[in-house]
């Protein structure tokens, strides 16, 4: 009985831990949302330390927990996804 009741708080303590590391993630990601929502961004992606793929895209740019990208190329309005190393550069909001 006791190995339970430990087993149950050891549980509850793990899903108040992992619960208060993904509400941090979402509030970074509703910032920068809010921040960079649907703003066009420059775009250059590198494999291996050679350029792969240099554009634009129309809007914004998803981001994958694997590190892959997708967004619309602003070249051909087609959706596209890119693994590998990219710099995404947004242009600073107007004001």
């Amino acid at each position: 009985m006791k190995a339970l009741v430990y087993t149950a708080a050891v549980l509850a303590l793990t899903g108040a831990l992992t619960g208060g590391l993904t509400a941090c993630t979402d509030s970074k990601r509703a910032r920068n949302d809010a921040t960079w929502g649907d703003k066009p961004a420059d775009i250059t992606c590198w494999t291996y330390g050679v350029e792969n793929f240099k554009g634009r895209s129309t809007g914004k740019v998803e981001y994958d927990d694997g590190g892959r990208i997708s967004f619309v190329d602003a070249s051909n309005n087609r959706y596209t996804t890119i693994d590998g190393d990219c710099r995404v550069v947004y242009m600073p909001p107007s004001k």
